[in-house]
This record gives C-alpha cells, structure tokens and sequence, in this order.
C-alpha cells in the first residue's frame, strides 16, 4: 500500500505544444502544438483521475511547465544554420538538443492542455526559463547541479513516493523521475500516463530500460489508484 499522506502525482509537462490538438482559451482549436509528442493527449484521463485519486488520499498533485524565453538555446532557430535534431554546447549543461520554438514563456503553446486538469494542483513548477540552460528535470536544471527547489520542497512535507507522468517519456519524464529515485524517494512511472517523442528512434525504449535499471517502480494508473 502506498501512504498517500507522504506521496505526490508529478505530472509533467502536459502543455499544448507537446500535444497533437488542442483548443486556445479563446476556443480556437489548433492541429498540433509545436513539439506534438505522438498521442501526448491521451495522457490527461490517467493523469486527472488519479490526481483526484491522490489528493483524496491525502497527498499532492504538482505539476511542472516547461517555460522558456524566446531566443531560448534548445530553439534551433536561436542558432544561424542549425535545425531541430542538430546539437549544441551549453556552457552549464553540456550538449544540447535543438528543438522549435516551444513552450514560449505566456504563448497559448506553453499553456497545460485544456483537458488537463490543472486546478487540482497545489504548485506549479516552471522550468527551462534561463536563456542559456535548458531544464529537462522537475529537479535540476541541465547542469545536473542548480535545483529548482522540488527537493527540499518535498522533503518540507515528508514526501517519500513520487508517482510520475506525463510528457515525454524519453525526456523530461526520465530526467525526472532518475533524479528523483538517486535523491532516495520511491519513484513510480505511470505507464499509461507517459507517452514519448522517441527521438533519436528508439530513445523510448532505453528511456524505460534506464528507469527500470535505476530502480524507477514501472506501473500503471489503475494499479497505483488501488493501492492508495
């Protein structure tokens, strides 16, 4: 059984632009964000239900959002001659993967998912907003030592389980959930509630072999639901 009192949902990233559709706050509806994970919006029914779950039990939703300056080092357009895929050097956080513009800091993209719901949260974590370091982690910026207060923020209520989902599996989710498991909370990976980019081809399938290596506990909402 899962202490609900000590456990948090970490829901990631489930912003617009790492959608394939979504709808504006005026109601405009859009095809794809600008770095649309494959089915990213299926991960909103897992992800709502057991926030709702979670917090009746006691524990916390808290949600992260990527949430970057334009002109932003990942954006490949910051960078004469680069496109998405190519790399980069950041001075504080090595090799840098360049995507599009996304997640722009107050862009309709940088937005949650409208069917995400995000009032249940009880903190909203934003990240990647340096203009030169990018953050994939809800822990640590990509210098893999400047923290974004999480840590001690959990540790502050007696968090010991972090149950993890959202967007992508093979990024901002791994990042997260290997730094939680090092930092000694039980970590759990919603199978169901993760969906990846897979870039570079097969990046998904390391990513979930890296997590089980690492101890991260691979399971599913339903169950997580029933042991609460």
């Amino acid at each position: 059984m899962i202490d609900g009192t000590k456990a948090i949902l970490l829901a990631i990233d489930v912003q617009n632009d790492f959608c394939p559709a979504y709808t504006t706050v005026s109601g405009v509806p859009r095809r794809a964000g600008a770095l649309a994970v494959p089915k990213g919006d299926e991960v909103m029914e897992p992800l709502n239900r057991l926030g709702a779950r979670v917090v009746r039990a006691g524990g916390r939703l808290i949600a992260t959002q990527d949430w970057h300056p334009s002109g932003h080092i990942s954006f490949a357009a910051a960078h004469p001659e680069k496109v998405p895929g190519d790399t980069v050097w950041s001075p504080g956080g090595g090799e840098q993967v360049l995507w599009p513009d996304h997640a722009v800091q107050g862009s309709p993209g940088a937005a949650f998912h409208d069917r995400f719901e995000a009032d249940r949260a009880s903190l909203i974590l934003r990240k990647g907003f340096r203009a030169d370091l990018d953050s994939y982690s809800a822990f640590f910026e990509n210098d893999r030592k400047t923290s974004t207060g999480l840590d001690g923020l959990l540790r502050g209520l007696g968090v010991t389980t972090v149950i993890a989902g959202g967007l992508a599996t093979d990024y901002c989710v791994l990042y997260s959930v290997l730094d939680a498991v090092r930092l000694g909370y039980t970590t759990m990976v919603l199978i169901d509630a993760v969906r990846g980019v897979d870039y570079p081809e097969g990046s998904v399938e390391q990513a979930f072999r890296a997590m089980g290596e690492a101890g991260v506990i691979l399971t599913d909402s339903f169950e997580v639901e029933g042991s609460l």
